[in-house]
């Protein structure tokens, strides 16, 4: 039979391009593309948030002497239980249940490769026909893309800039019913830069626990505050609604790519026990690949040892990253900043299109702005929201003074003549 006619039994599976329609990596990708090779000008990466390309962002010795410490000791070389080393989620629950009204356990915790693995079990765990979820726009897309895989419908809620992102409650009472499942908050936000205020996060618990529906509260950039408002742990709340916590070493401790995260069962009152829900977390990881075992075996140091002058520091660079942004952007005409970020390291900022000559959305401003000035800044539409722009402040001071100045010269150019 020739090659041609034969008809073969496989094909490539049609949900993934519905589930990956705008990754943040495959958006940035896109723009790269976009690069004038002849504008030797440094790029400016100002679209994805990974702190630790630039030098002024470094983690702790203490965290590299723990990681070369529990490679040496050579008790890390094997495999490590699917729920992670013993030693690892122990001091993981102590150290998170300090700001907590109740103790956690070990058996609360448990380690993935990085908070998109735990985003992929949590995700995987709650679907079942016919339920739905809710997500935040704008919100973190993985969260999308998981949700496509697993044929859970997807419902948003709008996070409210006039009231600094706040969620919009009254909107999550619209859309759920009695097939949801979870809402989604982060907290501080990515995208927005946001810190949900104790008062805020109480209500979102109560509204979670009216409508019948666990928080998952992603806090993968907590303690990353430096505003008026401290970050506030969403289990503080776990008595009044069920919470599966999401966090990890990644944005605290400027290590995304040593991929140690972890899911933590926030329920004093055992629901999500009795739910199955822990059950089928376990089983999910029996089946999956977990963290690196030494850098699990560093984690007790990691968090024990960081002294408090290495967070202090690291707050004070995005504190003042954060207000060169603001106060930069607020130059700009056709930029409206409807909030100065106190939290993570992103902020949004709407364009006023009526203001640009030849740019009809935010997917060509940043494709021209690429090509213009090698600056690569994320369009809002990968995050949900349409005619925004997510910047990344997280960067060496000079780059991030370049790249604004870049930005401002790219807006005065295309503006409008009148």
């Amino acid at each position: 039979m020739e090659n041609g006619s034969t008809n073969w039994g496989f094909r490539a599976n049609e949900e993934l391009d519905r589930a990956f329609a705008f990754p943040i990596k495959g958006v940035v990708a896109t723009l790269m593309k976009n690069l004038n090779k002849s504008d030797h000008r440094p790029t400016i990466p100002l679209g994805r948030g990974d702190p630790a390309a630039s030098p002024c962002f470094r983690t702790t010795p203490v965290a590299e002497d723990a990681i070369v410490d529990a490679l040496r000791s050579a008790d890390f070389n094997g495999r490590a239980p699917n729920v992670g080393i013993l030693p690892a989620r122990r001091s993981i629950a102590e150290h998170l249940c300090r700001d907590l009204p109740y103790k956690l356990s070990p058996d609360d915790v448990y380690l993935t490769a990085g908070s998109k693995q735990a985003i992929e079990v949590i995700l995987a765990v709650l679907a079942r026909p016919g339920a739905n979820i809710l997500l935040p726009r704008p919100g973190y897309p993985t969260y999308e893309a998981h949700a496509a895989l697993n044929h859970l419908e997807v419902r948003h809620f709008d996070l409210l800039p006039e009231k600094s992102w706040e969620v919009d409650l009254d909107g999550v009472e619209t859309v759920a019913d009695h097939k949801t499942v979870a809402m989604v908050i982060i907290n501080p936000g990515n995208p927005c830069g946001n810190v949900f205020t104790y008062e805020h996060l109480q209500k979102v618990a109560v509204t979670a626990r009216n409508l019948g529906i666990l928080v998952i509260a992603d806090e993968v950039y907590g303690h990353l505050a430096f505003g008026s408002c401290p970050f506030v742990q969403m289990g503080v709340f776990g008595a009044t609604v069920p919470i599966l916590t999401l966090g990890s070493i990644s944005k605290r401790w400027i290590v995304p790519g040593w991929r140690l995260g972890w899911i933590v069962t926030n329920d004093p009152n055992d629901y999500l026990q009795n739910s199955g829900i822990v059950e089928s977390i376990m089983e999910y990881l029996n089946i999956a690949s977990g963290p690196a075992t030494f850098v699990q075996g560093a984690v007790p140091q990691i968090l024990e040892k960081t002294t408090e002058d290495f967070f202090v520091k690291t707050i004070n660079l995005l504190r003042e990253a954060a207000r060169i942004s603001y106060d930069r952007l607020k130059e700009i005409p056709c930029i409206i900043c409807p909030y100065k970020p106190e939290g993570s390291m992103f902020l949004m900022v709407k364009l006023n299109l009526s203001l640009l000559e030849g740019i009809n959305d935010d997917m060509e401003f940043c494709v021209k702005l690429v090509k213009e000035e090698s600056v690569i800044v994320l369009p809002g539409v990968a995050v949900g929201l349409t005619n925004w722009l997510r910047i990344t402040f997280a960067i060496e001071p000079s780059s991030l003074e370049d790249g604004l100045a870049r930005i401002k010269a790219f807006c005065f150019r295309h503006a409008k003549k009148d």
